[in-house]
Protein backbone atom coordinates (compact mmCIF):
# COMPACT_ATOMS: atom_id res chain seq x y z
CA UNK A 1 0.00 0.00 0.00
CA UNK A 2 0.75 3.72 -0.52
CA UNK A 3 1.76 6.04 2.13
CA UNK A 4 2.41 9.55 1.90
CA UNK A 5 4.59 11.01 4.87
CA UNK A 6 4.41 14.97 5.66
CA UNK A 7 7.13 15.71 7.87
CA UNK A 8 9.30 18.88 7.77
CA UNK A 9 11.77 17.24 10.51
CA UNK A 10 13.89 15.56 7.91
CA UNK A 11 15.80 12.78 10.35
CA UNK A 12 11.96 11.83 11.54
CA UNK A 13 10.89 11.99 7.84
CA UNK A 14 13.26 9.81 6.82
CA UNK A 15 13.09 7.24 10.36
CA UNK A 16 9.40 6.68 9.24
CA UNK A 17 9.91 6.23 5.63
CA UNK A 18 12.77 3.52 6.19
CA UNK A 19 10.54 1.65 8.65
CA UNK A 20 7.77 1.88 6.26
CA UNK A 21 9.25 0.54 3.16
CA UNK A 22 11.00 -2.53 6.05
CA UNK A 23 6.79 -3.06 6.28
CA UNK A 24 6.42 -3.12 2.69
CA UNK A 25 4.76 -0.02 1.79
CA UNK A 26 5.77 2.05 -0.54
CA UNK A 27 6.27 5.81 0.80
CA UNK A 28 6.22 9.30 -0.71
CA UNK A 29 7.72 12.18 1.51
CA UNK A 30 7.06 15.95 1.12
CA UNK A 31 9.05 18.42 3.91
CA UNK A 32 6.66 20.91 3.86
CA UNK A 33 2.52 21.50 3.93
CA UNK A 34 1.92 22.91 -0.05
CA UNK A 35 4.31 20.25 -1.35
CA UNK A 36 2.23 18.08 0.39
CA UNK A 37 -1.19 19.07 -0.30
CA UNK A 38 0.06 19.14 -4.13
CA UNK A 39 1.61 15.33 -3.85
CA UNK A 40 -1.94 14.47 -2.16
CA UNK A 41 -4.20 16.02 -4.50
CA UNK A 42 -2.37 14.38 -7.59
CA UNK A 43 -1.68 11.64 -6.68
CA UNK A 44 -3.24 8.14 -4.93
CA UNK A 45 -2.39 7.02 -1.33
CA UNK A 46 -3.67 4.48 0.65
CA UNK A 47 -3.17 6.78 4.25
CA UNK A 48 -1.64 10.19 4.92
CA UNK A 49 0.56 10.31 7.69
CA UNK A 50 0.60 14.03 8.36
CA UNK A 51 2.86 16.33 10.96
CA UNK A 52 0.51 19.35 12.38
CA UNK A 53 3.57 22.18 12.22
CA UNK A 54 4.86 22.31 8.81
CA UNK A 55 6.04 25.16 7.03
CA UNK A 56 4.01 27.12 4.30
CA UNK A 57 0.48 25.32 5.27
CA UNK A 58 0.34 23.62 8.65
CA UNK A 59 -1.31 20.24 9.31
CA UNK A 60 -4.59 21.07 9.80
CA UNK A 61 -4.82 23.72 7.09
CA UNK A 62 -3.51 20.84 4.57
CA UNK A 63 -6.49 18.01 5.42
CA UNK A 64 -9.18 21.08 5.40
CA UNK A 65 -8.14 22.00 2.29
CA UNK A 66 -8.06 18.11 1.26
CA UNK A 67 -11.51 17.35 3.04
CA UNK A 68 -13.01 20.57 1.25
CA UNK A 69 -11.50 19.35 -2.00
CA UNK A 70 -13.30 16.23 -1.74
CA UNK A 71 -9.94 13.99 -0.93
CA UNK A 72 -11.00 11.30 1.19
CA UNK A 73 -7.28 9.36 2.07
CA UNK A 74 -7.44 8.67 5.44
CA UNK A 75 -5.11 11.04 7.65
CA UNK A 76 -3.17 10.12 10.54
CA UNK A 77 -2.02 13.42 12.53
CA UNK A 78 1.50 13.52 13.97
CA UNK A 79 1.85 16.44 16.67
CA UNK A 80 4.18 17.00 19.73
CA UNK A 81 0.73 19.09 21.08
CA UNK A 82 -1.06 16.52 23.21
CA UNK A 83 -3.73 18.92 24.90
CA UNK A 84 -7.25 17.64 24.78
CA UNK A 85 -8.35 20.88 22.41
CA UNK A 86 -5.47 19.75 19.91
CA UNK A 87 -6.56 16.86 19.40
CA UNK A 88 -9.99 17.70 18.91
CA UNK A 89 -8.70 20.36 16.44
CA UNK A 90 -7.29 17.79 14.42
CA UNK A 91 -10.29 15.98 14.37
CA UNK A 92 -12.29 18.44 13.61
CA UNK A 93 -10.49 19.55 10.53
CA UNK A 94 -11.03 16.12 8.94
CA UNK A 95 -8.18 13.65 10.40
CA UNK A 96 -9.41 10.27 10.97
CA UNK A 97 -6.30 9.74 13.77
CA UNK A 98 -4.44 11.38 15.87
CA UNK A 99 -0.82 10.26 17.43
CA UNK A 100 1.39 12.48 19.80
CA UNK A 101 5.45 12.47 19.48
CA UNK A 102 7.22 11.03 20.69
CA UNK A 103 5.66 7.61 19.65
CA UNK A 104 6.74 4.25 19.65
CA UNK A 105 7.03 3.03 15.72
CA UNK A 106 4.85 -0.69 16.41
CA UNK A 107 2.01 2.06 17.34
CA UNK A 108 2.21 4.18 14.09
CA UNK A 109 2.44 1.12 12.38
CA UNK A 110 -0.63 -0.52 14.67
CA UNK A 111 -2.30 3.10 13.98
CA UNK A 112 -2.25 2.74 10.27
CA UNK A 113 -3.38 -0.99 9.64
CA UNK A 114 -6.27 0.01 11.32
CA UNK A 115 -7.01 3.00 9.34
CA UNK A 116 -6.75 0.53 6.28
CA UNK A 117 -9.32 -1.52 7.63
CA UNK A 118 -11.33 1.20 7.91
CA UNK A 119 -14.15 1.39 5.07
CA UNK A 120 -13.78 -2.46 4.24
CA UNK A 121 -15.47 -5.29 5.27
CA UNK A 122 -12.40 -7.10 6.79
CA UNK A 123 -11.80 -6.59 10.01
CA UNK A 124 -9.39 -9.01 11.16
CA UNK A 125 -5.78 -8.54 11.22
CA UNK A 126 -5.95 -11.16 8.46
CA UNK A 127 -6.83 -10.95 4.78
CA UNK A 128 -8.28 -14.03 3.13
CA UNK A 129 -9.26 -15.02 -0.22
CA UNK A 130 -10.33 -18.59 -0.97
CA UNK A 131 -7.22 -20.63 0.95
CA UNK A 132 -5.04 -17.82 0.73
CA UNK A 133 -4.16 -16.03 4.00
CA UNK A 134 -2.42 -12.90 4.73
CA UNK A 135 -1.66 -12.22 8.46
CA UNK A 136 -0.95 -8.59 8.35
CA UNK A 137 1.23 -8.04 11.75
CA UNK A 138 3.81 -10.59 10.66
CA UNK A 139 3.74 -10.32 6.76
CA UNK A 140 3.39 -14.12 7.05
CA UNK A 141 1.61 -15.51 3.36
CA UNK A 142 -0.20 -19.12 3.44
CA UNK A 143 -2.26 -20.79 0.93
CA UNK A 144 -4.11 -24.55 1.76
CA UNK A 145 -1.44 -24.31 4.87
CA UNK A 146 1.57 -24.26 2.78
CA UNK A 147 3.76 -21.65 3.45
CA UNK A 148 4.56 -19.16 0.57
CA UNK A 149 7.65 -17.04 0.85
CA UNK A 150 7.70 -13.81 -0.81
CA UNK A 151 9.88 -10.72 -1.17
CA UNK A 152 8.67 -7.52 0.04
CA UNK A 153 7.12 -5.94 -3.69
CA UNK A 154 5.86 -9.44 -4.01
CA UNK A 155 3.84 -8.94 -0.56
CA UNK A 156 2.77 -5.13 -1.33
CA UNK A 157 1.44 -6.36 -4.90
CA UNK A 158 -0.52 -9.22 -3.62
CA UNK A 159 -2.18 -7.51 -0.39
CA UNK A 160 -3.41 -4.65 -2.88
CA UNK A 161 -5.02 -7.50 -5.00
CA UNK A 162 -6.23 -9.02 -1.64
CA UNK A 163 -7.82 -5.83 -0.55
CA UNK A 164 -9.26 -5.28 -3.76
CA UNK A 165 -10.80 -8.96 -5.07
CA UNK A 166 -12.61 -9.27 -7.73
CA UNK A 167 -12.40 -5.50 -8.84
CA UNK A 168 -10.17 -5.08 -12.50
CA UNK A 169 -7.50 -3.20 -11.55
CA UNK A 170 -5.15 -1.61 -14.60
CA UNK A 171 -1.67 -0.93 -14.62
CA UNK A 172 -2.11 2.56 -13.14
CA UNK A 173 -4.17 1.39 -10.05
CA UNK A 174 -1.25 -0.95 -9.37
CA UNK A 175 1.67 1.90 -10.21
CA UNK A 176 -0.06 4.26 -8.02
CA UNK A 177 -1.32 2.08 -4.79
CA UNK A 178 2.29 -0.63 -4.74
CA UNK A 179 5.24 1.62 -6.58
CA UNK A 180 6.22 5.03 -4.85
CA UNK A 181 6.55 8.30 -6.88
CA UNK A 182 9.62 7.97 -8.76
CA UNK A 183 7.88 4.78 -10.93
CA UNK A 184 8.51 4.66 -14.61
CA UNK A 185 5.13 3.21 -15.75
CA UNK A 186 6.34 3.19 -19.09
CA UNK A 187 8.39 0.04 -18.45
CA UNK A 188 7.01 -3.62 -18.22
CA UNK A 189 8.07 -4.41 -14.30
CA UNK A 190 4.43 -4.50 -13.04
CA UNK A 191 4.13 -7.55 -15.46
CA UNK A 192 7.31 -9.14 -14.52
CA UNK A 193 5.76 -8.73 -10.79
CA UNK A 194 2.69 -10.18 -11.20
CA UNK A 195 4.36 -13.58 -13.34
CA UNK A 196 6.38 -13.86 -10.09
CA UNK A 197 3.42 -13.89 -7.75
CA UNK A 198 1.33 -16.03 -9.73
CA UNK A 199 4.76 -18.11 -10.06
CA UNK A 200 4.32 -18.34 -5.95
CA UNK A 201 0.42 -17.93 -5.53
CA UNK A 202 -1.09 -20.02 -8.11
CA UNK A 203 1.38 -22.25 -9.81
CA UNK A 204 1.55 -25.32 -7.63
CA UNK A 205 -2.35 -25.05 -6.88
CA UNK A 206 -4.97 -26.29 -9.17
CA UNK A 207 -7.55 -23.29 -8.71
CA UNK A 208 -6.36 -19.76 -9.71
CA UNK A 209 -6.96 -17.04 -8.51
CA UNK A 210 -5.00 -13.97 -10.32
CA UNK A 211 -6.48 -13.65 -13.61
CA UNK A 212 -5.64 -11.30 -16.61
CA UNK A 213 -8.40 -9.64 -18.05
CA UNK A 214 -7.26 -8.61 -21.65
CA UNK A 215 -6.58 -4.97 -22.68
CA UNK A 216 -7.22 -4.00 -19.25
CA UNK A 217 -5.44 -4.94 -16.59
CA UNK A 218 -5.69 -8.00 -13.85
CA UNK A 219 -8.00 -9.30 -11.18
CA UNK A 220 -7.59 -11.89 -8.44
CA UNK A 221 -11.21 -13.54 -7.25
CA UNK A 222 -11.31 -16.54 -5.51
Amino acid sequence: MRILVVEDEKKVASFIKKGLEEEYYAVDLAYEGEEGLYLAENNSYDIIVLDVMLPKKTGLEVVKELRDGGVATPVLMLTAKDSVSDRVNGLDSGCDDYLTKPFAFDELLARIRALLRRGTKEKSVQLKVADLVMDLPTHKVTRAGRDIELTSKEYSLLEYFVRNKGRILTRTNIAEHVWDYNFDSFTNVIDVYINYLRNKVDKDFKKKLIHTVRGVGYTLKD
